[in-house]
């Protein structure tokens, strides 16, 4: 990855498309409620992108890109993309995308040496968790096996906090507790694992003065602003982003739910001050991605 002729670094997009054939039953009405509430076309049958025209994309943009698929098998009933074809994918596209993984923390020791195995042969930068569609507490210690190999290893944590666009208008929110989803279970985290890096992503609503309380706080924890549209970012969010947390913040879209060309067009628009710019957009996620 040539860093000097990317525009910026987006910290968050997904590996949407399954990997394993035939959508599973069930699967279209969960991507048609995920387009609903994000006004946003790309769960429509063959729409959404697959990690090759990820690149793709992302290359015509100059803007690198973490990418990762979400291990919520137990929760939802949808067969997990595969991490391996995830990280082979990327590494085939190593001038613009990064690898990160997913496992259900529920998988204990397997889910350990898996992750190990990840990291040690496919080289797999981090690993992203949604504590709402893996129905978990982030703090809950039969999680913490898996946070041990993480460490071991120097990866990256990344936790879906606040509310999510997964089973949002579905019968029963398709199932998911957004209680799980609170970035203050996320400073116990902090706490225990002290030099693992934990990336909060999203704007955490309704959590957002906790998510930035926790940030402040645990030098080991950031922010991604992902999953929202800048121009709907609280006020305090923007100024956290413009004073204190300048070094802790990170560009994220959400992609395929948000493109990076509306957040960036509307990034432009809510008075983010311009020495603190290129930190969210590049710098900050090139120290933590160790690209630098």
């Amino acid at each position: 990855m040539k860093l000097d002729e990317l525009l910026a670094i987006d910290i968050h997009t997904h590996a949407e498309e399954p990997c394993c054939g035939p959508r599973d039953d069930g699967y279209d009405e969960f991507q048609a409620g995920m387009a609903a509430y994000f006004r946003n076309p790309a769960g429509a049958q063959g729409m959404l992108p697959s990690v090759q025209e990820t690149a793709d994309y992302y290359r015509e943009r100059k803007i690198g890109c973490v990418i990762f698929p979400v291990d919520a098998e137990r929760e939802t009933g949808f067969r997990r993309y595969k991490n391996e074809e995830v990280a082979e994918i990327a590494a085939a596209n190593s001038d613009i995308m990064i690898p990160f993984a997913s496992i259900d923390p529920h998988k204990g020791k397997l889910g350990a040496r898996e992750a190990k195995r990840l990291v040690r042969d496919f080289g797999i930068k981090g690993f992203k968790f949604h504590p709402t569609m893996q129905g978990f507490y982030p703090n809950d210690r039969s999680a913490y096996p898996l946070y041990e190999a993480i460490a071991e290893e120097g990866a990256i944590t990344l936790f879906h906090t606040g509310q999510t666009g997964v089973g949002s208008g579905m019968r029963g929110g398709m199932g998911m507790r957004l209680k799980y989803s609170n970035p203050m279970y996320l400073d116990d985290v902090a706490v225990d694992f002290p030099d693992m890096p934990i990336i909060l992503a999203h704007p955490s609503f309704p959590w957002q003065e906790e998510a930035l309380s926790v940030a402040t706080h645990k030098p080991n924890v950031y922010i991604d602003l992902s999953g929202w549209s800048p121009k709907y970012f609280p006020p305090i969010l923007v100024r956290y982003v413009n004073s204190i947390l300048k070094h802790k913040m990170l560009f994220g879209s959400d992609w395929p739910a948000i493109t990076p060309d509306r957040w960036l067009s509307d990034f432009d628009t809510i008075g983010i001050k311009d020495e603190v710019k290129p930190l969210v957009l590049k710098q900050n996620a090139a120290k933590l991605l160790k690209l630098i």
